[in-house]
């Protein structure tokens, strides 16, 4: 999926609050090619709004909300994708990239 995000001109940043150590082992360990953003004070979740309350396994629950962001070449927010399930995400943010084109 990340190829085919690439192809169509997306940049791909991960973000969360885990050191910087941590998203090295993390990037060896599953392989990854993007880059892994730190942010442990939260001050970039908060501004996206992707921190705050969720639920888990029925319990609430604060902690990240996984998003997707699609940051146009100026450096706003065109899309937001917030509480991401997986299945289909991927074709979502490609036809989101197609209508920024």
């Amino acid at each position: 999926n990340l190829a085919r995000l690439r192809k169509a001109g997306a940049v791909v940043y991960g973000v969360s609050r885990d050191s910087l150590e941590s998203h090295e082992k993390f990037r060896a360990k599953h392989d990854l090619n993007f880059v892994l953003l730190s942010d442990p004070d939260l001050k970039v979740h908060h501004k996206y709004g992707a921190w705050g309350e969720k639920n888990m396994y029925g319990k609430k629950v604060e902690g990240v909300i996984r998003s997707t962001f699609l940051i146009d070449e100026s450096g706003k927010v065109a899309k937001a994708w917030p509480k991401v399930r997986v299945k289909g995400h991927v074709d979502e943010v490609l036809a989101a990239l197609d209508e920024l084109a």
